[in-house]
């Protein structure tokens, strides 16, 4: 059986990821990164989809004292969505974003996979996160997966491990509806930047995920009374 390492997050974007992963019969390894971010929730989230679909993970902690971002540095305000929504349109990068972390995190799941005989590493990024993180766009990943071919052992041996990004194209709605019909557990995925009880239903994040389900017709589980 083909295996894979899944970035996974807690949010709906890499629950997808790896439900698709699954669909395409991939044995998933799932990798949860605890660094430091403001709140747990999402950890607490991508453990309970991990268990959910039955595949093994692996948190690993990670630290980045330097911080850089809103999501790590509790004196930096988290961008309500209007305002994200104005940066991303004047190409500005938004204080969400943190310093090189798909660069961390898949030199992270490269050496994961080289050691479990992985074939493919997952991510969950799109378009969507495209015009506001420089880490999410088709030119990155293109330029990871050259260096997964002139840096490792693997690609020395003739065999090939692929930073696969299946949603790349797709708006959030596509991605809510490809997901209802994986049978993602949409109730577990958490989206909001500030963790709490419910969702904020103001930051970036909360915006887009309510603006997906809305049109995709669905109604999100987190929101239901």
């Amino acid at each position: 059986m083909k295996r894979a390492v899944v970035l996974l997050s807690g949010g709906i974007d890499s629950t997808v990821t790896l439900y698709l992963a699954k669909k395409k019969n991939f044995d998933c390894f799932c990798l949860i990164f605890d660094y430091d971010q403001r709140h747990k929730r999402e950890i607490d989230s991508a453990k309970k989809i991990s268990r959910f679909a039955r595949c093994k993970y692996k948190l690993l902690r990670i630290d980045l004292p330097w911080k850089g971002s809103a999501l790590l540095d509790r004196n930096i305000k988290i961008p309500q969505h209007y305002n994200a929504l104005t940066l991303k349109h004047n190409n500005i990068v938004p204080s969400t974003y943190v310093p090189a972390r798909n660069i961390i995190f898949l030199s992270f799941a490269l050496s994961c996979a080289e050691v479990v005989g992985a074939e493919a590493i997952f991510i969950g990024a799109h378009t969507q996160d495209y015009s506001g993180y420089p880490d999410c766009r088709q030119d990155f990943f293109n330029a990871f997966n050259k260096v997964i071919e002139k840096g490792t052992k693997t690609a020395v041996e003739g065999k090939n491990i692929k930073v696969l990004i299946p949603l790349i194209d797709k708006t959030k709605s596509e991605i809510i509806k490809l997901g209802r019909g994986l049978g993602v557990p949409f109730q577990l995925t958490w989206s909001c930047y500030k963790g709490g009880k419910q969702p904020c239903g103001i930051c970036d994040s909360c915006y887009f995920r309510q603006k997906g389900f809305e049109e995709a017709g669905l109604k999100d589980p987190l929101l239901c009374d």
